[in-house]
């Protein structure tokens, strides 16, 4: 018997290291959304916006990365879905698609999917491929979220910006270099057994 380390196929993301099944996809999809919800609510007030530093962007990139971009992407419209339906998952116990901060969780289904894609392309398998794919993440999540505030408030662009963009960039950036220990810690480890 052979115990030579054999390298984790290029396209897979690391939740295809489980065994296949609808019942895999279906639990994953789930959990998913569930992590996003529980992590929204770990949401720390910032003082002049309506939108709180959460856990919950980084959850749902973590999510699409690990499960990919289809899975990653019905997980964050699950979420999404579920907390427009009443499920009071958002931030800060929040449901409804009319808070400011709803294009921020619309942001967070496309974030998803991207990284997702980019996983499967092995970009989560580096430290700095990992921050970019983050960064790239976070990017897409404020694309959607500062305009869909700027709207819903009725702030202007630069009011906008200074309230549901700048405030967020430290945390943004510690949440990328979490991830950029995580990701490929944890690939690192699977190529070893």
């Amino acid at each position: 018997m052979s115990t030579a380390v054999v390298p984790a196929r290029t396209g897979q993301v690391l939740a295809d290291l489980l065994p296949a099944s609808r019942v895999r996809d279906a639990a994953l999809v789930l959990g998913g959304a569930a992590l996003t919800g529980l992590a929204a609510q770990i949401a720390v007030p910032v003082p002049g916006s309506p939108v709180p530093v959460t856990g919950q962007t980084f959850a749902a990139l973590l999510v699409g990365t690990a499960l990919g971009a289809g899975r990653g992407f019905l997980s964050l419209a699950l979420y999404a879905l579920a907390g427009v339906a009443g499920v009071p998952w958002f931030a800060d116990g929040g449901s409804g698609a009319g808070l400011p901060s709803f294009g921020y969780v619309l942001g967070l289904v496309l974030a998803a999917t991207v990284v997702g894609a980019l996983a499967r392309r092995g970009a989560d398998r580096s430290v700095w491929r990992t921050a970019g794919t983050m960064v790239l993440g976070e990017a897409v999540v404020y694309a959607l979220g500062v305009p869909y505030l700027a709207l819903a408030t009725g702030m202007s662009a630069s009011a906008a910006i200074a309230a549901g963009l700048t405030p967020f960039l430290v945390g943004d950036a510690l949440k990328a270099a979490l991830a950029m220990g995580l990701l490929p810690t944890a690939w690192a480890f699977v190529d070893k057994r």
